[in-house]
């Protein structure tokens, strides 16, 4: 949980994002949609409160992330002071999503 937050899970979709420990970042599980995006773009904002040069994004749990949850991320790490986000293990849309609407974008480091 990020700040003590329940998992979000709204009718069958559900979201779970939890500090990760030793390095500075989170660890979602579940599935990013419309249905989960208040929590994602909650656990973002918390990420960004407590960036300190690059920070961990594990999705290795993550069995879904739509558009605009990619765009959150997208947005996060465009707006951080320096740095970047590297993505660890996300489902294969995001790269995709990422490749098509952001090419270039180097604030966000992507490791499968």
């Amino acid at each position: 949980m990020v700040g003590g937050h329940a998992p979000a899970v709204t009718g069958r979709a559900a979201l779970e994002v939890s500090p990760l420990s030793g390095r500075s970042g989170i660890r979602a599980r579940g599935e990013i949609s419309v249905l989960t995006r208040a929590h994602w773009e909650q656990a973002l904002s918390e990420l960004s409160r407590r960036h300190t040069g690059v920070s961990y994004v594990e999705l290795s749990d993550v069995a879904f992330v739509d558009v605009a949850g990619v765009t959150a991320l997208a947005v996060t790490a465009m707006n951080l002071p320096d740095g970047r986000v590297v993505v660890e293990n996300p489902p294969p849309q995001l790269p995709r999503v990422l490749e098509m609407f952001w090419p270039g974008l180097e604030r966000i480091e992507v490791a499968l």
